[in-house]
Order: C-alpha cells, then structure tokens, then sequence
C-alpha cells in the first residue's frame, strides 16, 4: 500500500477488517519464514526495531539486528516468542542489518540461513547451526563463499537436495552485481545498474547447497520468469517481475516459485517443472498490505496450506515497524492459488 496513503487510514476499521491478526504484539517481526519441524510450526522472522533511521530507497531504516524464532502447536494457537537465536555482534564477518532469514533441518541439525552488511557495506549470506530449531544458533565464521544480495530461502526437494533462492534489488544490491562482481558506483543510488524497462527483467537466484548445507555447490543460477506465450517478464512489468523474498514450495509435483514485486506490494508466483525453473507467472497470491514491504512464506500443516505475511497494522502503518500473521492458502481445480485479499471490503 502506498506511503503516501498511510496518513488517510483508520487503523481501528482496518484492524477490524484483516483477515488475521498479528501472531506477537510485544515486538515487531517481518519476513516470516515457517517451517513444520517435528510436527510443529516454527518460524523464523526479522526483528524490528526503531533505530531511527531516516527513510531511504537503499532500507537504512531496516535496521534489523537479531533474530528469535517463534513457534506453534498449530495455525491459530498462541504464537512463543523464543530467547535471542542469534546477534549480529556474535557473527565475526557481519557489521550491520541482518534481514530476512530462513531456515531447515537435516540429519537433526538446525540451519539459519541469514543475510547481513559486511564490513564493506556488501550483503553477503551466512549459515549458523544449532541442534534446537529455536536456538541459540551458532554461525559460521565466514560468509558463504561467493554469497551476495538478501534474502536467502532454502527449498529442501524430495531426494533430499537443498536448494537456496535468494536476491533483491534496489537495497538488496541484487543490480550491483550483473557484472559479477560487487559494483560499487552509485551507491546512493537503487536504480543504478538496473535494465531499462524494455529489457529482461533481473533475476532471482538459485543455487544447489552442499552437502553440509554450508556453501554452494555451483554457480548460482538465474531464477528466470515467463509470461503465458513464454517470453521473459520484462523489467518494467512491475506488476510481475521479480523484486525480492523468494520462496519455494511444491505443489502436485510442480515447483512454485512465489515473489515480492516490491514496488507495486504483490506476491506472486509461477510455476515450473524442475527447482531451477524456468517458472511460468501464474498470478497473485496477496494483494497490497499496509507498509511498504511484502514477505511472505508458505507452508503445509495438517494437509492444509498456510501464508505466512506481514504487515504494519499494528505500528499504524510505519513501514520498518511489521507484524508476522497466517492465514490459510487454498488451490483451485487447476492448481492455482485463489488471490487472498488481506482486508475485508467494508
């Protein structure tokens, strides 16, 4: 929803008309990422806070510096906000911001997979482990090697192949690196580097972890996006091109890559036959909510499927201020996901 618009809502009707309700009111979380460990929900959020910094188009408001997990028996009960699961002053190569993370399991250890600012102003993806889903986790003394941009989501496949998408652009820094390599110019800037409206869009990325989940075992791939006649999703197709917060999830045995268009505040997806894609767009899974931001997970629980989102609601409207909530997700005949609409109409 945008900026601009905050100072005309009600937030007492709006409140009123959500479709959910914010799983913890005593602090602020965003960036839900659920996952179902031993037949419990657990979700891994950015935790805001109010660091007062100015607004700005690179997030220097996002000031995010820790993270705990939050954990339910179910969609519904009561949300436990868990103890400190990880600080940025404990993590050697991190300086500052530590975003949207995700998490998964294998062979009884837990992996947090964040991303942080180094000490070059570079975001760079870290793995930290714990052999409790809640924490404290213990990261990794170096970033992974080669790890670059925001917003890591890791996609366990049925042969037991992880694989991890990640990337966004403006203040995730994903157009910085189409050289390959960090491009340092215009740093003030979040649209330098990027395609001109009438090219291919930028892309997500995906690469296969290793076996230990700590590193990439091989380049990453671009997470490429089609529209219905199989043409690239263009750069200034705002509407459906990739901005930031991928996630993977399999449905019926096809992929669905889902998506934040940033700018214009959808989640989408598009769906394809194989974890590298390509992906064909398929439509919206949530409508604008209020904030600027939209983040989103899914996830499956009692043979039902859930989102997980945030929005500001709870801060009345200040975008760096978020509040994690669910709802239920639902497919139609055909295998699309029916458009939730995160407020009723009056």
């Amino acid at each position: 929803m945008p900026e601009d618009s905050i100072e005309h809502i009600d937030f007492n009707d709006l409140n009123n008309r959500a479709i959910s309700q914010p799983l913890v009111k005593h602090l602020y979380t965003a960036d839900p990422s659920a996952h179902v460990f031993n037949g419990k929900i657990y979700i891994y959020p950015s935790h805001d806070i109010d660091a007062g910094d100015a607004f700005d188009d690179l997030g220097s408001h996002f000031a995010m510096e820790d993270y705990h997990v939050l954990s339910m028996d179910e969609p519904g009960a009561m949300a436990t906000v868990h103890g400190l699961a990880l600080h940025v002053k404990d993590v050697p190569w991190a300086a500052q911001q530590m975003w949207a993370p995700d998490a998964n399991e294998k062979d009884g250890i837990y992996y947090l997979f964040f991303p942080a600012k180094d000490h070059e102003g570079i975001f760079r993806i870290g793995v930290a482990t714990s052999d409790s889903p809640t924490g404290p986790f213990t990261p990794q003394p170096e970033a992974i090697k080669n790890s670059f941009s925001i917003d890591p989501a890791v996609f366990k496949d049925e042969d037991n192949s992880y694989y991890m998408y990640f990337g966004g652009i403006w203040g995730g820094q994903l157009q910085r690196w189409t050289g390959g390599s960090f491009n340092a110019a215009e740093a003030n800037s979040p649209v330098a580097h990027l395609p001109a409206a009438d090219q291919p869009a930028l892309c997500g990325k995906v690469a296969k972890l290793t076996d230990d989940l700590l590193q990439f075992a091989e380049e990453p791939h671009d997470v490429v996006i089609l529209d219905e006649k199989g043409n690239v999703l263009l750069q200034g197709d705002n509407d459906r091109r990739f901005f930031e917060a991928s996630w993977m999830h399999k449905y019926n045995g096809k992929y669905y890559f889902s998506y934040s268009t940033g700018d214009t505040h959808y989640i989408c997806y598009a769906i394809g036959d194989s974890p590298y894609g390509p992906f064909t767009y398929a439509g919206r899974i949530l409508e604008p909510v209020v904030g600027w931001t939209s983040h989103h997970s899914i996830c499956e629980f009692n043979n039902k499927w859930y989102l997980f989102y945030h929005d500001s609601s709870l801060s009345k409207g200040v975008t760096h201020l978020r509040s994690v909530k669910v709802t239920e997700l639902t497919y139609d005949a055909d295998g699309k996901i029916n458009t939730i609409h995160p407020y009723r109409s009056k």
